[in-house]
């Protein structure tokens, strides 16, 4: 499972019907003003230290999945590790804190604020007069003006990636001086400071050619405590080095470098001193957790032991009349297994100067569901799957394990802590099998049948019918530039593999473990078994041979419902996960879920694809029904979510439109809530709406948040103001080691 995930302005972010009276008024009104603010649910965990404390030099070793393909954080194709790149070598007028919540960043700006409402909003940038980028040149109104034209969306020529708020532009200028710019907008917009995060230098903007090639693979010009010194591919790494013109707090490290490693490696990597700090999978954190233990709790006791024990095996072997090659062979086994032991406690004793910093990421899991077609295109299925889910167990699965705080996202459109945070999932409902079955019954699935013969049929969303049968789905029309964003995978590469869930006797295997399915001697049995069909008739004469108690015994507790049917077809959903090493946690989830929507009658065929597929062949285009995959927080949902909540609708060449919306559930409500959103300036105004929008997302039931994603993060002990950092932009010019001697305080970070 991945925890490595997007910032969520890296790249943007990237139902038809709403029964009337599903959301009373109650769940739309706005949090009152005596409302006490959420809090994030873990803080983050990055030993923080006083910059006194800290030694000047030395380079860290950061694990990222690859080398970016782009510098560019404006382009289809950047990631996280561009992203932070851009954090530590470009101008963001403003960063994230702790709760995730924009503040002006004070190397850059000495003020930013809305200066005129009427007749059109203008902003006024007060830029710090030391600002200036690494070849001499101020940071100034020609910068923004640049990035504001590239990324307006006005010429196509430019391959942007995203241009939301940047659109609503109707003018960039110079003010009094040379440190304040003017920002005009021809339409108010109410996120105006997520732009120019990061900005980059007029020479990457300014024409084409250098926008979509020139900042690929390298960034001459910067303006950070860090810069650009090499992207090597060949090596997979990249190394940044000191700005020698940072007019900030000068940075504590030489180098930083960004070495791109396997998710499987980077234990070994961290125990030889290749990586000071990566992001990891539960299975490392109980290794490097290991690694603390010792005597008993080891699985051998040293080499030397093995040393001995290998002598003892050949006397023995010699003793009894095995011949010398029998004994040589038996002598060369042991002592490659007292070698391979002795590497795993060198291994294990290295790791014991690493630990385990941890925080909740700022993202969360969801279960998609793909409206598009076949029966999650009907409300009250969709509703179904929600209400049969319990996303308290769910969390506390995922979370409990790790001691990190156990409570379901109850908003899609931010995460406690952030001002926009509310639980608006009461406008769906919780946990309820009694309604969730009588929710399928009003849609028709009914337990029993008949149920026809049918052909080799796929689930909706299978490969070769997509759901609303338009193969150009998902595709921006010709001409236009689409705002794109692919979701977070939740891991990486593998095999491909289905199981269907309810449609056998077998016992189930579960990620990790095999267990027996507590469904009673052979579990639930689909109603055609042994070539023979069972009717309605054999149901009302007493069913099928052995497969019912008397008439009047009670279900068990949590037994699963009968298969479902409707006009002779089962009810199965298609659930597609990634597949491969990494990926057990995440199949664990799935399992869970495929149990508690058995329970009420729904089975899950089960896919497992090659993740280099999951997004590209199966989210992006429509080929599911369930899956699971992530979204970053955004500081700014009006801008930010719009795209992944908008209602799809008919492009000019005749596919669906539907932006970043992989349900392909939406409405018109929702569409018009961020448009007002986006459009006011009254932050309290904005928060309700967004509230309102979330509510109606909820009901909609075309995603169903689950839990925030871990952040586990392995560190050199005596790293610094580094580690797992939540919400909070990182402050690259504080990182670095402690000084010889000291010992880490509880302390923040400080000035000189």
């Amino acid at each position: 499972m991945s925890y490595d995930g997007l910032g969520p302005r890296a790249v943007k972010r990237s139902v038809a019907f709403l029964t009337a009276g599903v959301l009373a008024v109650p769940l739309l009104a706005a949090c009152s003003s005596e409302e006490e603010v959420s809090k994030p649910l873990a803080g983050q965990d990055i030993a923080a230290a006083a910059r006194p404390l800290v030694a000047d030099g030395g380079t860290l070793h950061w694990a990222v999945d690859t080398v970016p393909e782009t510098l560019n954080a404006f382009q289809s194709d950047a990631d996280a590790a561009t992203t932070r790149v851009a954090q530590a070598v470009l101008p963001s007028m403003f960063r994230l804190d702790a709760n995730g919540r924009p503040q002006r960043n004070p190397d850059f700006l000495e003020s930013a604020k809305v200066v005129e409402t009427e007749p059109k909003q203008v902003v006024l940038y007060r830029l710090n007069q030391q600002a200036v980028w690494s070849d001499g040149r101020e940071i100034g109104a020609a910068d923004f003006a640049a990035q504001w034209r590239a990324l307006s969306g006005k010429d196509s020529a430019y391959w942007t990636a995203r241009n939301a708020g940047y659109d609503r532009i109707e003018k960039i200028e110079r003010g009094d001086n040379d440190l304040e710019v003017r920002v005009t907008f021809a339409r108010p917009y109410a996120d105006w400071q997520s732009l120019f995060a990061p900005l980059y230098p007029k020479d990457v903007m300014g024409t084409p050619d250098a926008f979509n090639d020139g900042a690929r693979r390298k960034l001459s010009v910067t303006a950070g405590p860090f810069a650009v010194q090499q992207v090597d591919h060949k090596n997979a790494r990249v190394t940044l080095v000191r700005n020698p013109r940072w007019w900030g707090h000068p940075a504590k490290l030489s180098e930083i470098v960004l070495a791109a490693v396997p998710r499987d490696e980077r234990a070994a990597a961290l125990a030889t001193g290749v990586l000071d700090l990566a992001d990891i999978a539960p299975d490392d954190v109980r290794r490097i957790t290991l690694a603390s233990q010792t005597g008993a709790d080891s699985p051998f006791q040293g080499p030397a032991a093995g040393r001995t024990a290998a002598k003892a095996l050949r006397s023995w072997a010699l003793l009894h009349g095995s011949d010398q090659a029998a004994a040589d062979r038996e002598l060369h086994a042991r002592r490659k297994l007292t070698g391979a032991m002795a590497r795993w406690r060198a291994q294990q004793d290295a790791l014991g100067g690493i630990e385990i910093r941890k925080s909740l990421e700022p993202a969360y899991t969801q279960l998609a569901l793909n409206g598009a077609g076949g029966p999650l295109a009907d409300e009250r299925v969709r509703r179904a799957v929600a209400r049969a889910i319990d996303r308290q167990e769910l969390a506390k699965l995922v979370l409990k394990p790790l001691g990190l705080p156990v409570a379901p996202v109850g908003s899609h459109l931010a995460l406690s802590g952030q001002d926009a945070y509310a639980d608006s999932s009461g406008a769906l409902g919780g946990q309820d099998t009694q309604e969730a079955q009588a929710l399928l019954a009003d849609a028709g699935w009914v337990p029993g049948g008949p149920l026809k013969p049918q052909p080799a049929e796929k689930a909706a969303g299978a490969e070769g019918k997509k759901p609303g049968g338009n193969k150009s789905e998902g595709k921006k029309p010709e001409g236009k530039k689409a705002e794109s964003k692919m979701p977070e995978p939740e891991s990486t590469g593998g095999s491909e593999g289905a199981y269907i869930v309810g449609e056998d006797n077998k016992p189930h295997r579960v990620a990790g473990r095999d267990e027996e399915r507590d469904t009673g001697d052979a579990g639930p049995r689909p109603l055609a078994q042994d070539g023979k069909q069972y009717t309605d008739n054999h149901l009302r004469q007493g069913g099928a041979p052995g497969a019912y108690a008397p008439k009047g015994t009670a279900a068990p507790a949590g037994a699963p419902a009968g298969a479902l049917a409707k006009d002779g077809k089962p009810l199965t959903l298609r659930f597609v996960l990634p597949s491969g090493a990494g990926s057990e946690p995440l199949w664990n989830v799935a399992d869970h879920i495929s149990r508690m929507l058995e329970r009420v009658g729904i089975r899950t065929e089960v896919s497992k694809v090659a993740d280099e597929s999951y997004f590209k062949d199966h989210i992006a285009s429509g080929e599911y029904d369930l899956a699971l995959y992530s979204w970053p927080a955004s500081a700014f949902p009006a801008t930010d979510a719009r795209p992944i909540y908008a209602k799809p609708v008919p492009a000019a060449d005749g596919s669906l439109s539907v932006e970043q919306n992989y349900t392909r559930v939406g409405t018109d409500q929702v569409d018009q809530l961020f448009d007002q959103a986006i459009a006011t300036l009254d932050q309290d105004e904005e928060r309700s709406l967004i509230r309102k929008a979330d509510a109606r997302i909820w009901a909609a039931a075309g995603s169903i948040p689950l839990y925030q994603r871990p952040q586990l993060t392995a560190v050199r002990k005596d790293l610094v103001n580094a580690g797992a950092f939540g919400f909070q932009t990182p402050v690259y010019e504080d990182m670095g080691f402690l000084k010889k001697g000291v010992t880490r305080p509880s302390a923040s970070p400080s000035g000189d």
